[in-house]
C-alpha cells in the first residue's frame, strides 16, 4: 500500500450519502476506506479506533452533531475535515473553522471532486495543525452565549451573508424558509424551528406558524378579530398575528412600554 494513501471515513445517518461518497471514493487510487457510522455516538468509536486523515461528516444526525462528535476527539488528532450537510447555513461554518470544504446536497461527482482535491493539497502541505486549531477555536466558540448576528445564503457556490438587521420578516415555504429585506427576498433550506432557534428572541418574534416577524421594523399594530392583529411593517407589508401566537404580542407591548 503507498505511503500516501488517504486514510478516509464516512459518517452519515442517510444510507444514500453514505453510498454515494463510498462510490466516489472507491474510484479514487490513493484514498482507502476506513470507516463508516450512521450516528454520532458509533462516529466517536470508529474514529477514535482508526484516526482517519480524512473525515466526510453530516452536520446534523441522531446522536450529537459534527460538532458534537468533533468535540469529543483527541484535539491533536483531528481529521482533516469535509462537511456534508443539507443546510445553507452550516456551509458558511465550514469556511469559518477551516475546514477543508463543504458538499452542500445533493452534490454531484464535480463538485466532490473539487472538495477531495483541496483535502488532498492540505494533507500534501501539512496544514492539519492550522486546520485543528480553526475547529477547536470554533468549538469553543459554540460554548459562549453569543447569539449570531448575520445569516447565511447559499446560491450555488456562492454564499450571502446577510445582516440580522437587514432581515424585516420570515416566512415558511414548505422545507425553506423566505427571507425577506428591503431589498428582496432570499431563500434559505432551513427550518422555521432551526432558524428560530439561532435569532435573538427579543429582536425576533414569531406571530404566526409561518412568520417570524422583526420587531424593530413594525410600524403599527391593527386589531382585527377573534383575538388577531394585522402588523404592519415600515415598509408597509401588512402581517397576521394569529391569537395562538399573543406571546409574540405580550412580548413587543413589554418591549415597547419597558
Amino acid at each position: 500500500m503507498p505511503a500516501n494513501r488517504i486514510r478516509a471515513a464516512i459518517v452519515d445517518d442517510e444510507p444514500p450519502a453514505r453510498a454515494l461518497l463510498r462510490m466516489l471514493l472507491a474510484a479514487q487510487a490513493d484514498v482507502e476506506i476506513v470507516g463508516e457510522s450512521t450516528n454520532g455516538i458509533e462516529a466517536v468509536s470508529m474514529l477514535r479506533r482508526e484516526e482517519p486523515d480524512l473525515l466526510f461528516l453530516d452536520v446534523q444526525m441522531p446522536g450529537g452533531s459534527a460538532f458534537d462528535v468533533l468535540q469529543s476527539l483527541n484535539p491533536e488528532r483531528l481529521p482533516a475535515t469535509i462537511f456534508v450537510t443539507a443546510h445553507d447555513s452550516y456551509a458558511v461554518k465550514a469556511f469559518e473553522v477551516c475546514a477543508i470544504d463543504y458538499l452542500l446536497k445533493p452534490f454531484d461527482r464535480e463538485r466532490f471532486d473539487r472538495a477531495l482535491d483541496r483535502a488532498r493539497q492540505t494533507l500534501a502541505t501539512g496544514r492539519q495543525r492550522e486546520i485543528r486549531k480553526a475547529i477547536l477555536d470554533l468549538l469553543r466558540e459554540r460554548e459562549r452565549p453569543a447569539r449570531k448576528q448575520r445569516i447565511s445564503v447559499a446560491d450555488g457556490d456562492r454564499i450571502h451573508f446577510l445582516a440580522l438587521e437587514e432581515i424585516l420578516w420570515i416566512e415558511a415555504q414548505g422545507n425553506y424558509v423566505q427571507l425577506h429585506t428591503s431589498k428582496g427576498a432570499h431563500l434559505l433550506r432551513e427550518t422555521m424551528t432551526s432558524v428560530e432557534r439561532r435569532l435573538d428572541p427579543d429582536r425576533f418574534l414569531r406571530i404566526h406558524r409561518s412568520t417570524i416577524v422583526n420587531a424593530d421594523h413594525i410600524q403599527e399594530l391593527q386589531r382585527w378579530f377573534r383575538g388577531e392583529y394585522k402588523v404592519i411593517l415600515n415598509n408597509g407589508t401588512e402581517l397576521k398575528l394569529s391569537q395562538n401566537y399573543r406571546e409574540g404580542l405580550d412580548k413587543l407591548l413589554g418591549r415597547v412600554n419597558g
